[in-house]
This record gives structure tokens, sequence and C-alpha cells, in this order.
């Protein structure tokens, strides 16, 4: 086990997180895999996986969690997966700043702590993968989504930067950026909505309670989402690849996205998304 190429991946509880780690495990890796909830690390354990807690708002699990798999592999990591996220959804203007701070605490700010933990220990050792998690949000706005949108914008300029910043010291970094996977993230993101967002009392209650209504009823699922392994294998190639991309794009609509983005003029972009939103 000391042998193997080792990485944490977090927010490895369901979803892209899990799959990852248990298709890496099956690859040989070494994989140190967090959640936050006590019934999620035990799920993780019985799955073979090295289970550790980490909470990105909290600053002080995050340098336990990489001080415990720096003790564990020897003081080496040969890749980080930043991956733990969750999406605010409501109007910008239904969203307190305290709300906002949450969202940009957990997507970026915690993100930041652990990658600035992880870094030196890449550099002196000569190599590292760091991957990051981001969304087809990281390059496209959409209705009701300002904080998470923000987040991962600010997401991909930083780690765009950190790019340029690590070039000729042996550590790669790549952005993942998936359209609609098959994932409780809509299901998290509402029960935070009903949590933060006061419907009733929104200039935007009649939206919102028309999108809930879509939302909560019997939809069919819609062709372009994918199962969480579509990232998986983004994520391998961006691991495992002698020259990893900068940017993976996964499903047929972020790829579609980024591509109007780039020919289509800012209102006519703007008017494709607020009739598909």
């Amino acid at each position: 086990m000391t042998d193997a190429r080792s990485i944490l991946v977090t927010g490895a509880s369901s979803g892209i997180g899990r799959d990852a780690a248990l298709t890496l495990k099956a690859r040989g890796w070494r994989v140190f895999a967090t959640a936050r909830k006590p019934e999620d690390l035990a799920a993780l354990a019985e799955a073979g996986l090295e289970a550790l807690y980490l909470d990105y708002t909290d600053e002080a699990s995050i340098h336990a969690c990489a001080d415990a798999v720096l003790a564990t592999t020897g003081g080496r990591l040969d890749a980080l997966f930043n991956n733990g996220a969750y999406g605010q959804v409501g109007a910008i203007e239904d969203l307190t700043t305290d709300v906002l701070r949450r969202q940009f605490e957990t997507n970026v700010l915690g993100w930041h702590t652990l990658t600035r933990r992880i870094v030196p220990v890449m550099r002196a050792q000569g190599h590292g993968r760091v991957i990051q998690c981001s969304s087809i949000l990281g390059f496209v706005a959409g209705k009701y989504r300002g904080a998470y949108v923000g987040s991962k914008f600010a997401l991909e300029g930083l780690t765009d930067c950190l790019r340029l910043e690590l070039a000729g010291s042996g550590i790669q970094v790549a952005l993942i950026e998936p359209g609609p996977i098959a994932t409780r993230f809509t299901q998290n993101a509402l029960a935070n909505f009903h949590a933060t967002v006061d419907v009733d009392a929104s200039l935007h209650r009649e939206e919102y309670q028309s999108q809930l209504a879509r939302m909560q009823g019997t939809r069919r699922p819609s062709r372009f989402k994918l199962g969480p392994e579509a990232v998986t294998a983004a994520l391998l190639h961006a691991l495992e690849s002698p020259r990893p991309r900068l940017r993976y794009r996964v499903t047929v609509l972020t790829k579609a996205a980024a591509l109007m983005k780039r020919l289509l003029p800012a209102r006519l972009m703007d008017g494709l998304i607020a009739r598909n939103s």
C-alpha cells in the first residue's frame, strides 16, 4: 500500500465523490475519502476506503484531515480532488449576506485552505495533481443560482491563476466542469432553499412555485443527464494522463454551452438561458 499512488477525495459520501473514490481504489490508488456525517464515514470505511472527517467550513478540521493523511503516507500525497460542495438556490435579492458567505466558505474558501495545505507537500516531492470539480455554472450564469454561480466562477478564476503560478513545479492543475449529473445535489439544494429563502415573502414567489412544481412533479429524466461515472472518467484522465487537459467538460449540455458562449452575443445567450431556466 505504501507504494500505491495516493489521493485525497473530498465530498465522498455520495454521488461524484463516492464513485470516484471507489473507482480509484479498484484501480490501485490509495484513497483517502472525506465526509461529514458519522454514518457516511462508516459507510466509506465499510467500502474499504480510508475515511476521514472534513468540513470545509471548519478550518481546524481541514488541517486535521490533511495532517492525518500526511502522517499515514509519510508526508506525501500524489493528488487532491476537491469535490465537496453544495448548491444555494434563490434570487440574489432574497439571499442574506450570511447565506452567501456560507456558500463561499464551503465552495471556495475551504477548498483554498486545503489546497494551500497540500501544494507545499507536492512542491517538495516534485509532482502532484490538483483537480477541482467545478460546474457548467462555473462559466455560464443561470437565474436563481447566483450564490452557486458566484462560487464556481470564483473557483475557476482561482484555479486558472494557480495553474499559471505552478507552471514548472511538476504540479498539474485541472478543472472538471460537469453538467447535469444524477446525484443527490438537486435534492440537497432544494432542502437548503426551503431552509434559507422565504418563498411567500419573495417578489419571485410565482416563479419559485412554478419551478418547484416542475422539479417535484413526475418529470422525465433529462436526456442530457449522465451518471457520476462520467465525471470519474474525466477525473481518471486528469490524474493518469501524462498530459492532462486544462478543462474537462462533461455532458453534451456543458459542451454545447461552452460553444454557444464563445460564439453567441451576450444578449442572445441571455435570452436562451432565460427561456430554458
